[in-house]
């Protein structure tokens, strides 16, 4: 099972990242905390000493066009919240 992981940059993550030394990441709808552990890990090189996950379902959108109502829905996805070890830092600009 490939699982996709990418790092969510926004105000709120940064302060978390800077304050309490958590990262927010988006994630596989079907990962589980292990293997958002395992991999997190493997790609940044640090110890993870937790995870919290937070799905969220997809919004129904629709507009209105020249042809009509265009009704639609937006994917949803999970949000990974990975605490590291004290010390250590994640540097999301590395791999780049």
């Amino acid at each position: 099972m490939d699982i996709n992981i990418k790092p969510l940059m926004t105000e709120k993550a940064t302060a978390l990242s800077e304050k309490e030394n958590r990262y927010v990441f988006l994630v596989s709808p079907d990962a589980n905390k292990f293997q958002i552990k395992d991999i997190v890990e493997k790609l940044y090189n640090v110890r993870v000493t937790s995870v919290s996950t937070c799905v969220y379902g997809g919004k129904r959108k629709q507009r209105y066009t020249r042809s009509g109502i265009v009704r639609g829905r937006r994917p949803e996805f999970k949000k990974a919240y990975v605490t590291v070890a004290d010390g250590q830092t994640i540097d999301y600009y590395s791999n780049i």
